[in-house]
């Protein structure tokens, strides 16, 4: 992830929270200085991950957007090397590994589902795939930024609301990402906060795998058939542990 080497002032991110827990994690073992900043609709569950790896955790606003621009202001201040959740090179090259993985695991994949928020997760692992399988976005119904983004045919300001908010709702989609989507990607559909949260409430008392609303969000489009299978080997992305998960039941 820190491909570059870090200045004297450290790193600075902005997160919903997984993104920061990662950044504030390799800034540890690597000895350097973190601050992250997270809007207020960050999980405790979220924040208490980023305090535990050391970083100088910041709230900042109540949405996405709010945190990265305060981060942003952060970097030009101090010099600290920012690293964007989803809209930066070396971003996406690590969320290309999570295609190479599946592809390993999986090579015949007929569809592969996952849950779009700034779209470097779904950017990563098309650029990887680059048309060797469907690939297909899911986004919260509160939270269409993809979907908008591939109508008007650029990105573009979208809703930013829903259950998975701290993780699923920027403002809009990354830059640098919206071309391998728009190039690669099958299309996107929404699923409702209910179907979401069912989709959490199966996936624990099933498999006893506890997913915040984000990393549900795929399966969620699975279970609630919001999209149809096509062909017989489907990959479903759960993306996101950090819950306390003690209301699935």
């Amino acid at each position: 992830m820190l491909a570059r080497p870090a200045p004297a002032a450290g790193v600075v991110a902005a997160s919903g929270g997984n993104h920061g827990a990662a950044v504030a994690f390799a800034a540890m073992r690597l000895g350097i200085p973190a601050t992250i900043f997270v809007p207020g609709v960050a999980s405790k569950a979220k924040l208490e991950q980023i305090r535990a790896y050391g970083a100088d955790l910041k709230i900042a606003g109540d949405r996405y957007a709010d945190a990265l621009a305060a981060s942003e202001q952060f970097a030009h201040a101090s010099g600290a090397l920012a690293i964007h959740a989803f809209d930066q090179v070396e971003t996406v090259l690590g969320q290309a590994t999570v295609g190479l993985e599946f592809e390993h695991d999986a090579p015949e994949l007929d569809a592969l589902l996952v849950a779009v928020g700034g779209g470097g997760l779904i950017g990563g692992i098309t650029a990887w795939y680059r048309g060797r399988t469907q690939l297909i976005g899911v986004e919260p119904d509160q939270a269409p930024t993809m979907t908008h983004a591939l109508a008007a045919g650029a990105p573009v300001d979208a809703p930013a609301g829903g259950l998975a908010a701290d993780s699923l709702a920027p403002r809009r989609v990354g830059e640098l990402v919206f071309p391998i989507v728009q190039r690669f990607v099958a299309g996107t559909v929404l699923v409702t906060d209910e179907a979401i949260r069912e989709a959490q409430r199966t996936l624990w008392r099933v498999l006893r795998i506890a997913t915040e609303p984000g990393g549900a969000a795929a399966f969620a489009a699975l279970q609630s058939r919001a999209w149809r299978p096509v062909g017989k080997t489907i990959g479903v992305l759960l993306c996101g542990a950090n819950t306390s998960a003690v209301d699935l039941d």
